[in-house]
């Protein structure tokens, strides 16, 4: 038998004459409830005991829809039991808990009731701990504050509360501590819908329901929603109010972080709602961070520094650099009592709710003080935020995210050093990690800083400014590259020497533009002198000397020297292995020199073998969309095509064409590069109209972007006419 089989039926009532028992439940049932039936089951397990008093705590997140489900947990019960008393007290503050005890003494018919909140709670509290009152169940609502009926002269929580073995306590709270001290393990955890039941919720307040055929728009809005009902509920209430689709509501919710608060920050109407609460997503939690503030600082500094960086996967370490483990752990755990964060498992890292991170912020806003705390997470990043180098990758990586919002906070007001700083480090970070763009914006904007700061020829502004250049010539901006990094050079040479390291970059970065550009004789030239001063600064066998050398074996690959390219890619690649392990980027790149070199000398096997290790390490340590990784893929499916692999080969250079695309863009040399292997491989596969479409599309592009007289244009000129004469013999060849 069910709870209210066992526990509620068979009742001695509050008054015999009564054909309905009390009822002060201050909302009616809500008819788009969607089903929460393993919440509501597990309260009826909790509560089934008839022989004893039993107290539960339904606890979640600030909108996860716990009153809803008390609510109908009431009406189930009222439903099918009416001679059961049930009760309810709004705990959103004292004055509310007196009317709503008020309200219960005149159910109860009890003379004489006082004024006083303590009066009326005692008197309540005994006359409910009477077996003669019967059966009843009495709900706290939001019981996040228990000071409001707490007794601190007895030491306990529930003491002014009523206790029979004939009734029933059911407590909402945000609070996980809250809700052990008051139910101890009798709680019922609310999470999030899943996205079934978000769904109907949204369908079932939405009033144009069509709006659901839209699925993929359907699907980014719950996501984007974190799947909280009242944060649906919210939604629905304003598409509805302005008869939009899911689409727009979307694009107002993606378009500013002020746009998105703006739009959570709306209240609407809502039946399940106290006329005097706050209904929004974005000010329901606002009650909650007080109480946070007020109880916990440390765990308040914690939430405040958390909204100031990304919401996913934020170090420990991050917040808890002075503090003790044991009052990190205390603040965190305050944190995660409210649902506000979660911890990864095995992991010393955290999330914060996306919406929560969101309203956090808009609380730091209205109180002036986010730029105060920005400055403080920035303080905290910079202490923490190591300079990038592969060997320390695993340490600064997982810290880009956190830098970039917090650079992009800051960006409306006038950079600081120490802005400036964790921008310059930040910067450093994504070009390592192939995301040329973000590091272009950086290296510009930390350039002008320091030719402001300490002038055009500081060794430190020229620093900048060579990577700068760099950084355009791994934009396919060639002669951008070379009229700044000539300028660089220059001044790099007067200032700080020949045999600086930072000379020596910008010498080898020229030998790169040159390379580039097809200047084989000035390349060699200069490489070669290069080299002199690596091997003098750093010795023959330095990974950075040994790096330079690939560039010689570049030229000799393109004078058809392939042997020799081949001995120097393959002593290069043991001393690399050697010196810095199978796994380092720079190992990789001249394991993919030699397995080009295996495969302009016809050395198949070897080259994929030798590639497909390159291919698959770099994926798994730069990940799939690094420029490096995009190259040894493009390789490797250049093996395929000439092993005759040809499904193999399509898949690759397809997917290596639109990686190029998204990371560098579509008139980026390497993209352009990448077309003419494809078509290659369509017309082996006898798809001659599509191949001559990619190739001519390419050469189009070529001759903008590189110019006709470019070797690769040339080329693939040349085929194309191939291509054309080979179509027409064919057509001619062709019976009518």
């Amino acid at each position: 038998m069910t709870l209210v089989g066992r526990r509620f039926a068979n009742a001695n009532f509050l008054t015999a004459s009564s054909t309905k028992a009390p009822w002060t439940v201050p909302f009616r049932r809500n008819p788009l409830f969607v089903s929460r039936s393993a919440e509501i089951a597990k309260l009826d397990d909790i509560l089934s005991n008839d022989s004893a008093f039993s107290q539960v705590a339904i606890e979640g997140l600030g909108g996860v829809g716990k009153t809803q489900i008390a609510l109908e947990y009431a009406h189930i019960l009222r439903e099918r039991h009416p001679d059961c008393a049930i009760f309810w007290i709004p705990v959103t503050s004292v004055e509310s808990m007196l009317e709503a005890y008020s309200q219960i003494a005149k159910e109860l018919q009890i003379p004489n009731v006082g004024n006083e909140t303590k009066d009326i709670q005692n008197i309540v509290q005994h006359r409910l701990s009477q077996e003669s009152s019967g059966r009843w169940l009495l709900v706290l609502d939001n019981a996040d504050e228990i000071s409001f009926w707490a007794d601190k002269t007895k030491g306990t929580t529930t003491s002014n509360l009523p206790n029979s073995k004939h009734g029933s306590i059911l407590f909402t709270t945000r609070s996980h501590k809250t809700a052990i001290k008051l139910a101890g393990r009798n709680i019922v955890t609310v999470k999030a819908m899943n996205s079934a039941l978000a769904k109907n919720l949204l369908g079932n307040t939405l009033i144009d329901r069509s709006l659901l055929t839209d699925e993929r728009a359907t699907a980014d809005l719950l996501q984007k929603l974190t799947y909280l009902p009242l944060a649906i509920v919210q939604a629905a209430a304003f598409i509805n109010k302005n008869q939009m689709t899911l689409s727009e509501y979307i694009s107002l919710h993606e378009s500013t972080e002020e746009s998105t608060i703006d739009i959570l920050s709306q209240n609407f109407e809502d039946e399940g709602r106290y006329e005097d609460g706050k209904n929004s997503v974005a000010t329901t939690w606002l009650i909650s961070f007080q109480q946070i503030r007020a109880s916990d600082p440390l765990a308040a500094e914690y939430l405040s520094l958390m909204a100031c960086v990304d919401s996913k996967n934020v170090p420990q370490k991050f917040l808890s650099l002075t503090q003790s483990a044991t009052k990190t752990s205390d603040a965190l755990g305050t944190l995660k009592a409210f649902s506000f964060i979660t911890n990864h498992e095995n992991s010393q890292h955290l999330d914060i709710h996306r919406l929560v991170h969101l309203a956090t912020r808009n609380w730091l806003q209205m109180q002036g003080t986010l730029l105060e705390w920005t400055n403080k997470a920035l303080s905290h990043m910079n202490m923490l935020f190591p300079f990038p180098r592969e060997e320390n990758r695993h340490m600064w990586r997982p810290l880009l995210p956190h830098a970039r919002h917090i650079i992009e906070s800051l960006a409306p007001s006038t950079p600081t050093r120490a802005a400036i700083y964790l921008l310059h480090i930040f910067g450093y970070g994504v070009l390592q990690d192939g995301r040329y763009r973000e590091a272009r914006r950086a290296f510009s904007t930390v350039t002008d800083f320091y030719k402001t700061s300490l002038g055009i020829e500081h060794p430190v502004t020229l620093s900048t400014q060579a990577t700068l250049a760099q950084i355009y010539l791994r934009q396919g901006e060639w002669s951008k590259a070379e009229s700044l990094n000539m300028q660089t050079l220059d001044s790099l040479k007067k200032v700080v020497g020949f045999e600086s390291m930072v000379t020596l970059t910008s010498m080898t970065a020229q030998v790169s533009i040159y390379c580039a550009q097809e200047r084989w004789t000035e390349a060699e030239k200069l490489e070669l002198q290069t080299l002199k001063f690596y091997e003098r600064a750093l010795g023959t066998k330095h990974p950075q000397t040994l790096m330079n050398k690939s560039y010689l074996a570049l030229i000799y690959r393109e004078k058809g020297k392939w042997n020799q390219s081949r001995k120097l890619n393959l002593q290069i690649l043991k001393c690399h292995r050697t010196a810095l392990g199978t796994e380092h980027p720079l190992t990789l790149i001249s394991t993919r020199n030699l397995a080009d070199d295996y495969r302009y000398l016809g050395l198949l096997r070897k080259a994929e073998a030798l590639q497909t290790q390159a291919t698959e390490t770099s994926k798994r340590i730069l990940g799939a969309e690094h420029p490096d990784t995009i190259r040894a893929t493009g390789s490797l499916a250049s093996i395929y095509r000439e092993r005759g692999r040809l499904k193999d080969a399509e898949k690759l250079h397809m997917q290596v064409l639109e990686n190029y695309r998204k990371t560098l863009g579509a008139e980026h040399p390497s993209t352009l590069w990448a077309m003419a292997p494809l078509a290659d491989t369509w017309r082996r596969m006898g798809r001659y109209t599509e191949a001559t479409e990619l190739l001519e599309k390419c050469l189009h592009l070529e001759t903008k972007v590189l110019g006709a007289d470019y070797s690769g244009t040339s080329e693939d000129s040349r085929t194309l006419r191939r291509w054309h004469m080979h179509q027409q013999v064919m057509s001619g060849c062709t019976p009518s």
